[in-house]
């Protein structure tokens, strides 16, 4: 008796013209720990990253897991708000310093 391996289905390319698949957030945060699919990262996480990409110094690891978890939206939109509070800083520095 013969023994067949079972060979997977080649990936069909989608469609001309045809939306990507959406990814379902449920289904992520749902997958768990050992899944494929990532973990959308936390506003803290997001913070922790902005910081420090301001700075200018981060781990290799630190950067490859936050590159994994943080998507694009949200690293665009924690940039805006980095940037505002540092500017927002650094002005109320300056009056501060003129003032006395």
């Amino acid at each position: 008796m013969k023994h067949q391996q079972s060979t997977p289905a080649p990936l069909e390319p989608p469609e001309p013209g045809a939306a990507p698949p959406a990814i379902d957030t449920a289904a992520r945060s749902a997958a768990g720990p050992g899944s494929l699919v990532p973990a959308s990262a936390g506003p803290l996480v997001v913070a922790r990253a902005v910081f420090w990409s301001f700075f200018g110094v981060r781990r290799r690891a630190g950067l490859e897991s936050d590159t994994a978890s943080i998507t694009p939206l949200q690293a665009i939109i924690g940039g805006l708000i980095g940037a505002a509070l540092l500017v927002a800083c650094l002005l109320a520095l300056a009056i501060f310093v003129t003032s006395n």
